[in-house]
């Protein structure tokens, strides 16, 4: 499976040129392939979210992750709890 994601990644790299959104379409999947399956590349994803959290949260909405759309919800939940600031 990660050599199907890395396969999907070069390809999409290759189609990108050409006029359209063909590379996107093989690029996510070959990402989102290397993420679930190596361990190496999940912890360089969380670095990535540490360092960069709005790119996190659109690689996170990019590839639908369930347990992302539970921690925003959360967050969304928090901050209304909170209520006005009193400013």
């Amino acid at each position: 499976m990660f050599a199907l994601g890395v396969l999907l990644i070069i390809g999409g790299l290759i189609i990108a040129p050409i006029p359209g959104p063909g590379g996107v379409f093989l690029i996510a999947p070959g990402v989102a392939l290397i993420l679930k399956t190596s361990w190496w590349a999940k912890r360089h994803y969380v670095r990535l979210k540490r360092w960069q959290p709005k790119a996190g949260y659109w690689t996170d909405r990019a590839l639908r992750r369930k347990n992302a759309r539970h921690r925003y919800e959360r967050m969304k939940e928090q901050k209304g709890q909170a209520g006005p600031s009193g400013d």
